[in-house]
Parts: C-alpha cells; structure tokens; sequence
C-alpha cells in the first residue's frame, strides 16, 4: 500500500471498547439528562449474552445496536439501556424501526423497560431520526428516542479540547477520522495531535492506554505513515519516559509469533511451535482485556492446529470483548 492508499477507517471496534469502559461518562457527556437518572453506587452491567439474543430475535439485518447495559436508578428499580451507534459514515433509512425493533425485543424476551439512545456519526447534517411510529384502523404507535450528532461537535471543538471526558477524545478522533478521507497526511497530523493532547491532558496513566488504543485503531494509517508516526510517537514517549500499549506493539506480537512459527517449523520442533502460538494468543487477550477468564485459558491450550490458533490470534487482536471471543471458541470447539 503507497503513502496515498488509505485504509479503511475502523470505527466500529473502538466505540464499542470505549462504551465498555467508560459508560459512565458517555452518559455524562452525550446525554447528561439521563445520566442523573442513574444510581451509580450499584456498578451497571453489561449484557451481551442478552444483546446477541435480541439482536437475533429481532432479525432485522445489519446490526445498529452495540451496547446493553443493566442498571439501577435512584429509586431503586431497574431498567436497560440499550446504545445504538451508526457510525460508518452512512444513511440508514430504516435506522429509526430497527431502535424500535430491539427496543420491543428486549421487552418481549425479557420484560425490561428500555432506554433506548442513538449516536450518528455520519455525514448527512440533515439525518436525525428521532422517532418510529405507525397509525391505523384507530391504534396509534409511537416511540421516541434521544439522539446526538457528532458533525455538531465540529462546531464546538473548543469544548471538546478542554474536556477531560473520554468521550471528547472519542469524538475529535471520529469526526478527524471521517473528514480526512482520503487524505493520509493530513490524517497522520490530526492523529498526532490527538495523541500528543491526549498525553498531555493529565489522565491516568491506564486511561491514556485505553484511549490511545482507540485513536490507533480508529484513523487507519498507510503503512508508511504508520511507521513515521510511530517514530514520532516512540520519541516523543523516550523524552517523557511515557510506555503505551498501541496498535504497533499488538502488529510486533504478530510479527513475534510468526517469525517463531517460522522458526519452530524450521527446527521440526512442532509442540514448541504450538506453545508459542498459544501464548501468544493469551497475551494479546491480557494486553487487551487484562482478564483472561479460566475456561478460556483451557480452551486455548486445547488446541493443536497452528493454523487455527494464528487465526484466534488475530481475532483477539482485533474483536470488542471477551464475550464475542469466548463465542468464536465455542463455535470452534462445536466444529472440531
């Protein structure tokens, strides 16, 4: 790939990652009506078990819905949330009936109320869909959703620099991400810029990971660039004594367990070749979600085939939680 061939950008992965680790303060910074709402003395939980099933109940096509979350209000009742984010740059027309769709699901299924938000990360200015609803023969349907627009923080870019919130990064990162299509360099910039303000905004030290992680993953860059930014970033990290997990040490473990795949097929010596690749897979998955649960564990040492596990490992590098991981393992295990 030249400098002037661009990647596609990955939005996906990273707002789910951020969503999962800060859903406190995406409340806080995109819906401060709701956030109130909320006891957050009791730890919200996250219900991707109850997502997937949704989701495949409601059957409705290209999946909009990203997060679920169980919560406890200030009354002491229980409610859902359920965060759906567009964010490939692109109109859905039937956006609003499928909010409705996994909206009724969750109850029907599960009989939760449900509070149903929508970020747009798009380009089209004049795209809010807000609410679904029919009337007919006298009955009359109707939901109503609160929605926020990333093209409007354009507006307010100075806000979204002086905040602390993650989500202020999240947004500068995507709306930097979408305008620079097609434009590598000016990409690398805006990139660079992030990171540099995100390094020198006072947050933990484990937050800058978490964020860091997901500008890199977010604004794709040619290799080239890639490469020249990371030179960047790697001095500017040598001067202030600053160690960060990025995308370039997650590609260097690939690079490691081929090279030792290489390597043992080389010697003859397959069984060492294995351990490698299984290591190799579980470090990335502590690196990444810092707790490797102990049935995972067992089902990676399980496996044999060298291929399968260089695919495991690259699924662990680039899915959104250990959920979706553990069900790649189960269909595998259902396979074999």
């Amino acid at each position: 790939m030249t400098v002037n061939e661009q990647p596609a950008a990955n939005y996906d992965t990273p707002w789910k990652e951020a969503l999962q680790q800060y859903f406190e303060p995406f409340l806080s910074f995109f819906f401060p009506k709701v956030h109130p709402l909320i006891d957050w003395n009791h730890p919200p939980e996250s219900l991707d078990k109850e997502l997937e099933q949704i989701l495949r109940q409601a059957d409705s096509g290209e999946k909009v819905a990203d997060k679920l979350f169980k919560v406890w209000l200030q009354d002491g009742k229980i409610t859902w949330v359920l965060i759906h984010v567009e964010v490939q740059s692109q109109y859905k027309s039937d956006f609003a009936q499928r909010i409705y769709q996994y909206s009724y699901r969750a109850f029907d299924l599960y009989e939760q109320p449900v509070i149903s938000l929508a970020v747009l990360g798009d380009k089209r200015a004049t795209w809010r869909p807000r609410h679904y609803g029919y009337a007919l023969g006298g009955c009359k349907l109707k939901l109503k959703f609160p929605i926020v627009k990333l093209l409007d923080y354009q507006a307010k870019w100075q806000d979204l620099e002086e905040s602390t919130n993650p989500f202020a990064i999240m947004t500068m990162a995507h709306l930097t991400t979408m305008m620079t299509q097609g434009k590598p360099q000016m990409r690398q910039q805006g990139k660079w810029d992030l990171v540099r303000r995100l390094l020198e905004k006072g947050y933990h030290q484990e937050d800058i990971r978490k964020l860091f992680r997901a500008i890199d993953w977010m604004m794709t860059l040619p290799e080239e660039l890639q490469q020249s930014f990371e030179e960047q970033l790697n001095r500017y990290q040598e001067e202030r004594r600053m160690p960060l997990l990025s995308h370039m040490e997650v590609r260097a473990m690939q690079r490691g367990l081929e090279k030792g795949i290489e390597q043992g097929l080389e010697q003859g010596t397959v069984q060492g070749t294995v351990q490698n690749a299984r290591e190799s897979v579980l470090e990335v998955l502590t690196v990444r979600f810092e707790v490797v649960p102990p049935e995972v564990i067992e089902a990676i040492n399980q496996i044999e085939d060298v291929s399968v596990l260089k695919q495991f490992h690259r699924q662990a590098i680039t899915i959104s939680s250990m959920v979706d991981f553990q069900q790649l393992l189960s269909q595998n295990q259902a396979d074999s």
